[in-house]
C-alpha cells in the first residue's frame, strides 16, 4: 500500500516504485495519449469581450475579461499590474484602468508564461511599464511556447528573478514569491501585505481542477507544495485572486489542495494495481468529482499520472 505524508509527500515501498515505473512507462505517455489529447480552448472574438474592473480591498482591484484575471494596485506611486491577458484587449483593459486612475503604469508583473497572462506585454511596455517575471518566463517567451514564434523583444521581462523580491509602493509591502514548478516552471505569487490580498496566478483556480501544464514544466508535486504555500501565507480573511475564477478566501485553496490529493490517491491505487494510463482513463476515477470541478481532464489527469510515475 502506498502511504501519503504531509505536504503531499508520497512514500512508496521500493518494490512498488519499481513496478510503477516498469508497468506504466515514461510520464510523457500520459500527455501523448489519444484518450486525453490536450485541446486548446475556444475563445470568443475579442471585439465581443467585456472587460470589467472590481474593487478587492484597499488599493487592489481585479480586472476580468478573456483570459487570466488581472490584478492592479493603485496609489500615490502609480499603478502596478499583475498579468495583462491578450494583446487585442489592451485598449479595453486601459479603459477599465482609466475608470479608476489616470496614474502611470509603473510595473507589470507576469505570474507565468501563458499568452492569456502575457499577451499584452509589448503594449504595456510601450507605455513605459517595467515587466517583471520569473527567469523561466523570459526563457520560455524567448523560445516561443505551444508552437508560437519567439516573443518580440519588447514583450520580454526586463527584471527577472528566482528568489523572493520586494516592492515598496502605494503604501504596500509587495512580496513577489516564486513557488515550485506547479502550473508551469515559472509560477509566482504576489502578496499585498497591507491589503491582505494575494494574487496566485494559475496555480489557484476556483472553476476547475488544477491545470498542470507538462509541456511548460508544470508538476503534480509542485502544485501540491505551491497550494500549501498559499494556504500557509493566507489568514482566514485573506482575499485570494485566482488565475481563473472568482476572488476567494483560504478555504477555497484548501478545497483545491484536498481534491488534488484525493485524485492523486485514487490514481496511485489504480497504478499500484497495474493499470495503464488508458485503463485509468477508461475507469473514470473522478466521475463523482467532475460536476463540481469540471470535465476538462486533458491536463489534470496526465499531470497527476506523470507526477506519480516520475516521482517513483
Amino acid at each position: 500500500m502506498i502511504q501519503f505524508g504531509e505536504m503531499g509527500k508520497r512514500v512508496a515501498p521500493l518494490g512498488i516504485a519499481l513496478f510503477i515505473v516498469l508497468r506504466c512507462g515514461i510520464p510523457a505517455a500520459a500527455a501523448q495519449s489519444g484518450l486525453l489529447e490536450v485541446q486548446p480552448r475556444e475563445r470568443p472574438p475579442f471585439e465581443t469581450v467585456d472587460v470589467t474592473i472590481h474593487h478587492v480591498a484597499g488599493g487592489i482591484y481585479q480586472i476580468r475579461g478573456e483570459g487570466g484575471n488581472i490584478g492592479m494596485s493603485v496609489g500615490a506611486d502609480g499603478i502596478i499590474l499583475i498579468d495583462d491577458q491578450f494583446a487585442p484587449l489592451t485598449d479595453k483593459i486601459m479603459a477599465a484602468i482609466r475608470s479608476v486612475s489616470d496614474a502611470p503604469i509603473r510595473f507589470l508583473i507576469n505570474t507565468h508564461v501563458h499568452e492569456d497572462h502575457t499577451g499584452g506585454n509589448a503594449n504595456f511596455a510601450g507605455m513605459g511599464a517595467i515587466i517583471m517575471a520569473h527567469d523561466r518566463v523570459r526563457v520560455r517567451l524567448m523560445e516561443g511556447i505551444r508552437g508560437a514564434p519567439p516573443a518580440a523583444p519588447a514583450a520580454l521581462p526586463v527584471v527577472t528573478f528566482t528568489a523572493p523580491i520586494m516592492l515598496h509602493l502605494n503604501g504596500e509591502e509587495i512580496r513577489i514569491i516564486p513557488v515550485p514548478a506547479a502550473h508551469t516552471d515559472g509560477d509566482i505569487y504576489v502578496h499585498f501585505v497591507s491589503s491582505n490580498v494575494i494574487h496566485l496566478g494559475d496555480v489557484f483556480r476556483t472553476n476547475g481542477y488544477p491545470n498542470i501544464d507538462l509541456g511548460n514544466g508544470g508538476t503534480l508535486q509542485g502544485t501540491l507544495d505551491s497550494l500549501q504555500i498559499a494556504i500557509d501565507l493566507a489568514g482566514p480573511e485573506t482575499l485570494l485572486i485566482p488565475g481563473h475564477g472568482v476572488v476567494s478566501k483560504r478555504a477555497a485553496a484548501i478545497e483545491l489542495r484536498d481534491v488534488t490529493l484525493e485524485v492523486r490517491d485514487r490514481l496511485a491505487a489504480l497504478i499500484a494495481r497495474g493499470m495503464s494510463f488508458e485503463e485509468i482513463v477508461a475507469a473514470k476515477p473522478t466521475a463523482d468529482l467532475d460536476e463540481r470541478w469540471g470535465p476538462r481532464l486533458d491536463r489534470f489527469l496526465p499531470g497527476v499520472y506523470s507526477g506519480l510515475v516520475q516521482d517513483n
